[in-house]
């Protein structure tokens, strides 16, 4: 099976991470989570430490939490990178090659494909700035499954809803076989 990054940021909908990583765990893969310090407000490390048997990432500077260095380690051995939720923050940060916490810093030394998956305000998803910001990572290789339609926690309705965990596993599933196909298994693992 293969190794999964599964960045959380923070949005209301990092409940929703738990129940993709509990999935992701079950269908076999390793996952290591990374969390920015929005998510931690929203959701308990420990809740992703217990579900997936590791360390959460998420300061960059904690020496306790990583030997090496960490935000390359973990790039090299991930064969996908899934953010869910992903925010407008951390999507325009992202874009602009922001790398000011461990989650932006893993992503802007990816290897591997990522899998981002948006959820905030209809109006910030229809956001001139927001739209060009995905429109650049698409430009740079990045899958974006868009948000779904509905009721967000503000109470607004649109396009902003962060897509179901089912969802989002059947999208890692299709990636992942997607690589296989091309021949891009697992990556080998230790350090190059």
């Amino acid at each position: 099976m293969a190794e999964i990054l599964l960045g959380v940021s923070g949005s209301i909908a990092a409940y929703k991470s738990a129940d993709l990583c509990s999935r992701l765990v079950k269908a076999g893969h390793g996952v290591t989570v990374v969390m920015t310090a929005g998510a931690k407000e929203l959701v308990g490390p420990l809740t992703f430490a217990t579900l997936t048997a590791r360390p959460v990432l998420s300061n960059l500077w904690d020496r306790d939490e990583w030997a090496r260095v960490e935000h390359i380690d973990v790039t090299d051995r991930a064969d996908l990178i899934v953010v869910a939720p992903a925010t407008a923050n951390l999507l325009g940060k992202a874009a602009h090659g922001i790398a000011d916490d461990m989650l932006t810093t893993v992503l802007l030394a990816a290897g591997s494909p990522i899998l981002a998956c948006p959820a905030m305000n209809p109006r910030m998803w229809g956001n001139p700035l927001v739209r060009e910001n995905v429109e650049r990572l698409r430009a740079t290789g990045w899958r974006l499954l868009e948000p779904g339609e509905g009721s967000v926690a503000c109470g607004h309705t649109g396009q902003g809803r962060m897509r179901e965990p089912a969802e989002i596993h059947a999208e890692v599933d299709a990636l992942l076989a997607a690589r296989r196909t091309a021949g891009k298994g697992p990556r080998k693992r230790g350090r190059k």
